[in-house]
């Protein structure tokens, strides 16, 4: 099965494959539809988000162990 193409959501229009759809000619079943994609695409946009600043804190602790390991040799030559 493939995936199909539902964007440019306005208010009362939908493109679905490229065609353009009354919203308002459409039934209350396909209503709560488009309510549910725009929530998911609501969810999804604020998880990605969530999951930008995740790998930035990842890398942050990640770096800072690294670090924290290295000889201490190495952290006086910078030192000096």
């Amino acid at each position: 099965m493939t995936q199909q193409k539902v964007n440019n959501m306005t208010d009362n229009v939908i493109k679905i494959n490229g065609t353009d759809h009354d919203v308002d000619t459409m039934s209350d079943e396909q209503k709560h539809i488009i309510n549910q994609i725009k929530v998911c695409q609501a969810k999804a946009n604020s998880l990605k988000a969530e999951l930008q600043i995740f790998e930035v804190s990842l890398q942050g602790f990640t770096n800072a162990l690294i670090k924290s390991v290295e000889p201490e040799e190495v952290e006086e030559a910078v030192a000096s």
